[in-house]
């Protein structure tokens, strides 16, 4: 167990999309200089003191490295440091050698386990013990002061390690809401594609039987199943990117839409009022665009029902234009501060990006919490028949 262990930690890749530079990192970058030059400049007793200067700029450039080179920023700091150690070790210096603002390393202490692979955790970590260790044996140090150095410095060890699992645990139940929603689309396409495929053989089976005696017939026949082709290849292309493998126990009813908003917002039991306005065509609205309609409102207005501080009315407006179908879902609660939306925002967002479409949500100007999403409502032609509603 532990040997699987070790080689799953040796094998872990680094975290995905790693910023090189931002703000913070010139921020610590001057103040660590300034300390340089105050340290240097008002300590009267500084051994070496041109040697301990160029060591502690050394260290404090070094961190601008932390995040896409963590092992090589580590190696060259905790190496630069075993080398002045050894120096002193045999030059036998009166005082340590050294600038206290050289403790900026811990930064690189926290960035190795944040943002290093897996073999770079060790072999880093076993520069940083050598670097204590041998800080151990050359200076004479109470036990205590050893003991305290240690814990400095595991400390940002053990939160960059945490922060790594916390992020890495958000992404993977991230990816499983995706996934689950991946699925569900696939679900709605084969009811999408049974639909029309099924019409698609009435047609060509009453064309073939009508082709010998009323060729019109026959014709006609072949556009209904050139628009069907086309308006099947069109929904297909909006999900197929996300389809999986269905499972033997898939669910294959079809997925509610628009029709069932008016039951979804009176379903009783709930604590605000919520007033639902429909505007525009909605019949003929691709199935999946339809579901994700739906989708959207019943997640929104559930998260105003658990969620929404003091609010008494959540509305909702649905407004089906040309060529794009927006969804609005707004409560009139106490705005308060959610700043990281869940995870059922985050599949609608997934659906939306999938759809073409976009999703937005956060707290209102004023009050509240709005979700706003766009969708394109995918071809339409006059001679469209309506989809039957449920």
């Amino acid at each position: 167990m532990l040997r699987d262990d070790l080689r799953t930690l040796w094998t872990e890749p680094r975290p995905p999309d790693a910023p090189a530079r931002v703000w913070r990192d010139w921020a610590l970058l001057a103040a660590s200089l300034g300390g340089v030059v105050l340290e240097a400049t008002l300590r009267e007793h500084v051994m070496w003191r041109p040697v301990a200067v160029v060591l502690a700029v050394w260290l404090c450039v070094l961190p601008l490295w932390r995040r896409t080179r963590p092992l090589a920023v580590v190696a060259l700091a905790f190496g630069s440091v075993i080398l002045l150690q050894i120096a002193s070790l045999i030059a036998a210096p009166r005082e340590h050698v050294g600038l206290n603002i050289g403790a900026v390393v811990v930064v690189l202490v926290y960035a190795l386990p944040r943002w290093g692979a897996g073999r770079e955790i060790v072999l880093g970590g076993a520069v940083i013990l050598a670097a204590f260790a041998l800080s151990v044996v050359t200076e004479e140090t109470p036990a205590a002061d050893q003991v305290g150095g240690f814990v400095f410095l595991l400390l940002p060890g053990l939160m960059g390690a945490t922060v790594r699992f916390r992020v890495t645990a958000r992404e993977r139940q991230l990816e499983q809401v995706r996934s689950r929603e991946r699925e569900q689309l696939a679900r709605e396409l084969h009811d999408t594609v049974a639909h029309h495929v099924s019409a698609i053989v009435i047609r060509a089976q009453a064309g073939r039987v009508l082709a010998g005696t009323d060729p019109s017939a026959a014709v006609e026949a072949l556009e209904g199943i050139e628009e069907e082709g086309a308006r099947t290849l069109e929904e297909m292309r909006a999900m197929v990117a996300a389809l999986r493998d269905r499972g033997a126990g898939a669910e294959l009813a079809p997925p509610a839409g628009v029709a069932d908003l008016e039951r979804l917002v009176r379903t009783p039991g709930g604590r605000l009022r919520v007033d639902l306005g429909l505007d525009g065509e909605m019949d003929t609205l691709p199935p999946a665009v339809d579901a994700a309609v739906y989708r959207i409102v019943q997640e929104s207005v559930t998260n105003a029902m658990r969620h929404a501080v003091n609010a008494t009315e959540v509305v909702v407006r649905v407004t089906a234009e040309r060529h794009t179908v927006r969804v609005s879902v707004r409560d009139n609660g106490q705005r308060t501060g959610r700043g990281r939306a869940g995870y059922g925002l985050a599949g609608l967002r997934e659906r939306a990006d999938l759809l073409g479409g976009t999703l937005q949500a956060g707290p209102g100007t004023d009050q509240g919490w709005h979700v706003e999403a766009e969708l394109p409502r995918g071809r339409t032609e006059s001679g469209a028949h309506p989809r039957p509603r449920r």
